[in-house]
């Protein structure tokens, strides 16, 4: 059991206009969350980038992160130096977050070819290699199946000279056990083999399937395990005084029985003081301790963030 204290990060992607976005940055900082996250796909959203810059630009403690950056859309060695220089702008202050890719519809949308689980986790994990020696300061060579870097110097270094806290997320053994292995935080997540966040992917995340999950990360750490956050992203978080009603439908649209939704760590619904509840029964059962907000939820779970962080 773990007694990591409590954070939230909020994940949001999209705004009209760069007062918006510079307005939501502030207000996550003011209201306690501990990151602004920001997904990586094509359709409907900022790119990632230039808008965790400009937010970095205008916050001071909050830091910044991708959940995730989608190896496939960039080659390791643009990537390396887009979160350096993040790191550089920011103080800091980035968490890099890097996936396999996933979405079906970014994939097609772009004309990529969207390789089976496998080999996209086989690239990614070829492509964290290639960054961490790129952001080490020294010249660097790699020769592996997918990448080839020859005698290549990163620049700019990021600001403590080594890469930025890794974050690593999924619902699968293998990304798991990979996460598990190579990262600093580590995100439970709905496994979303599918392409699409649909019914098959609620009904992965019971309690059941989030023990399997935490004993695929321990199998990777080994011994490195107490030294890995824990985080989970949260798709349906409300304040409510009927906390059962809300339950049972989120049950029934999901394929869960009214027991495993009122349990997944997935979904916080009830009272602040229910909710509170949940999310240390979450901490004690599983290690969880980060959590990922979603936008329609920033000002709902204020209280409970900041309860929860002691602000």
């Amino acid at each position: 059991m773990t007694d990591r204290k409590f954070r939230f990060g909020l994940q949001a992607s999209r705004a009209s206009s760069a007062s918006e976005w510079i307005t939501l940055a502030r207000r996550a900082e003011d209201l306690g969350y501990s990151t602004l996250t920001m997904a990586d796909h094509f359709p409907e959203q900022l790119a990632p980038g230039p808008a965790l810059a400009a937010a970095a630009a205008v916050t001071d403690t909050i830091r910044i992160g991708t959940l995730m950056y989608c190896n496939d859309y960039r080659h390791p060695a643009v990537l390396a130096k887009e979160v350096a220089t993040l790191d550089v702008l920011s103080g800091g202050r980035m968490d890099f977050g890097i996936g396999a890719g996933w979405m079906t519809l970014d994939y097609e949308g772009a004309g990529l070819e969207l390789d089976r689980p496998g080999i996209r986790i086989d690239r990614m994990v070829e492509s964290l290699a290639v960054c961490r020696g790129l952001m080490s300061g020294e010249p660097f060579s790699f020769s592996g199946e997918h990448y080839r870097i020859t005698e290549m110097t990163g620049a700019p270094l990021p600001v403590k000279g080594s890469m930025p806290p890794i974050v690593i997320g999924g619902g699968g053994k293998r990304m798991l056990t990979v996460a598990g292995r190579e990262a600093d935080v580590v995100g439970i997540n709905l496994n979303l083999r599918s392409g699409e966040i649909g019914v098959d992917a609620g009904a992965d995340g019971t309690p059941a399937r989030t023990d399997e999950k935490i004993a695929w990360v321990r199998e990777g750490a080994g011994q490195r395990y107490p030294d890995i956050e824990l985080q989970t992203r949260v798709h349906i978080s409300a304040i409510t005084d009927d906390r059962h009603a809300l339950i049972e439908a989120l049950a029934g649209g999901f394929g869960l029985t009214t027991e495993e939704a009122s349990d997944t760590p997935h979904a916080l619904a009830g009272t602040v003081e229910e909710i509170c509840a949940d999310l240390e029964r979450i901490r004690d059962r599983w290690d969880i301790s980060y959590f990922g907000i979603g936008i329609e939820s920033l000002d709902d779970m204020a209280p409970v963030v900041e309860r929860m962080t002691g602000r």
